[in-house]
């Protein structure tokens, strides 16, 4: 008995090489046959599959699913694909987002007196390191407005007081609005949210902080680990939550460091880990890559 070979005269489908990109990230109750389901819609699309990322979560009983295809170059488009998806999803209680691969998230960045966060989300966004388009910058000070107005964004400075604080977030949330902002990108901002905007702002909203806490809290932390004489300096990118600091974490940096360290040694060595786990966190959300399950995140990388 032979096995006739899948050979290019026996395959039906083309590979689509020239057609739109689209990512398709999804979970749902883990069931048999989610896998196989979203594979023949595919099919059935003309699409062809370049990349998929799977992870069932036997604890909750949740299957998370990131893909990455191909649609033909007169195949259809992202509304198309929606709506034929959308039964689809139905039927297997699908918390569902299909976008073009190419698509820019538009983010809102806001900071305080620190640029380093900043900076280097500008130069990754204006180089395309970074799959984001900048849409404003919003601060507490005026600090870095030559800077963002060097590379052509809106800059907002919206000073907070105890007093003014309501009519702040307010603004803020205007300029949301009117830039049509899908993230808000906390780049060392230095005032706590209050408890309403981050429910406003529930999963399109990340920070990023040392992670010395709950050590070390208050001013100059590196100045308290240096006193402590610790050995790794790291930093955390989480998605915003009512509890300070402790939203669902998307991405760590750890950068091991000695007794030689001086504390303006741990500072500089601090931000290279805060930039770096903050640049992760934007791409990854802006890529499709996570999926909230309760306060956790999965990172579909």
């Amino acid at each position: 008995m032979t096995t006739e070979p899948l050979t290019p005269s026996n395959v039906h489908s083309e590979i689509p090489a020239t057609g739109e990109g689209f990512i398709l990230t999804l979970n749902c109750v883990e069931n048999p046959g989610i896998v196989h389901a979203v594979a023949h819609y595919l099919l059935e699309h003309g699409c062809y599959i370049v990349d998929i990322k799977q992870f069932g979560d036997q604890q909750v009983r949740q299957f998370f699913m990131r893909v990455h295809f191909l649609a033909t170059a007169d195949g259809p488009s992202a509304d198309q694909l929606r709506s034929d998806f959308a039964p689809l999803a139905e039927q297997w209680g699908m918390r569902w987002r299909l976008e073009p691969q190419a698509r820019k998230e538009r983010i809102l960045v806001m900071v305080s007196k620190f640029g380093h966060c900043l900076n280097d989300l500008l130069f990754r966004a204006r180089t395309g390191e970074l799959p984001v388009e900048i849409v404003a910058v919003v601060s507490n000070h005026e600090t870095h407005k030559d800077l963002v107005d060097w590379h052509g964004i809106p800059f907002h400075h919206i000073p907070v007081t105890p007093d003014t604080k309501p009519a702040a977030e307010a603004q803020l949330l205007e300029l949301v609005d009117q830039y049509t902002a899908e993230l808000v990108v906390l780049a060392r901002y230095m005032q706590v949210l209050s408890d309403d905007l981050t429910k406003v702002l529930s999963g399109r909203a990340i920070n990023i902080h040392h992670s010395f806490l709950p050590s070390f809290k208050g001013a100059k932390p590196y100045h308290q680990a240096y006193e402590r004489g610790v050995k790794t300096v790291g930093a955390t990118a989480h998605y915003v939550n009512a509890e300070l600091d402790e939203g669902p974490i998307i991405a760590q940096q750890v950068i091991e460091v000695d007794h030689t360290y001086s504390p303006a040694d741990l500072v500089a060595v601090g931000k290279d880990a805060e930039c770096k786990a903050l640049t992760n966190a934007v791409r990854w959300h802006a890529e499709g890559r996570i999926i909230l399950s309760g306060n956790r995140t999965v990172v579909l990388r």
